[in-house]
């Protein structure tokens, strides 16, 4: 496995973990999903339930799957596991993906601003540099826009534990 993908796996566990317990639990999920909706309040009702079901499965999916002592929570070690064995969460990780990209595109144009993508990347617990960079390298129109399906894309590649090189590298390194 890559190192990008293992480090791309530590950060997102850490932002994942909304309440700092150490491990994933259903709670953590409900407080992301919570954070995100509420960054979107452009979206319509069901691109915010859609969003909030994503999250759901993908605990659900995470748990079933991953939750080895069938304690209710999902360890580091645990989690990893998403990343060795990523065809297991395809369905999971596609829904959620999609799911979060539309909820950047409340007009249905196809099109994200940077305001919304900060607002809910920064809801997921980026930093600001990372998404700015992340938001770049999906090479914006000249109106600051990426395309919705880009975006989904993205989701999905970070991931993916050959993927290197990828846009959503930038959410780990180190900026200035």
């Amino acid at each position: 496995m890559q190192k990008a993908a293992i480090d791309r796996v530590k950060l997102i566990f850490t932002l994942l973990d909304a309440d700092g317990t150490g491990s994933l639990e259903a709670e953590d999920f409900d407080l992301m999903a919570a954070r995100v909706v509420a960054a979107s309040p452009g979206s319509d009702e069901a691109a915010k339930a859609a969003m909030l079901a994503a999250f759901r499965r993908y605990w659900t999916t995470l748990a079933a799957e991953l939750d080895a002592n069938r304690d209710g929570r999902v360890t580091f070690e645990e989690y990893t596991a998403c990343v060795l064995s990523p065809e297991r969460f395809d369905a999971a990780l596609t829904d959620f993906a999609e799911s979060l990209a539309a909820l950047g595109d409340p007009n249905g144009d196809g099109l994200i601003e940077r305001d919304l993508f900060v607002a809910l990347m920064t809801a997921i617990g980026f930093e600001r540099a990372n998404i700015d960079a992340l938001f770049d390298a999906f090479q914006p129109s000249d109106d600051d826009q990426i395309e919705v399906a880009v975006w989904a894309a993205g989701i999905r590649d970070y991931y993916g534990p050959e993927k290197t090189g990828i846009p959503g590298d930038h959410l780990v390194a180190v900026r200035g």
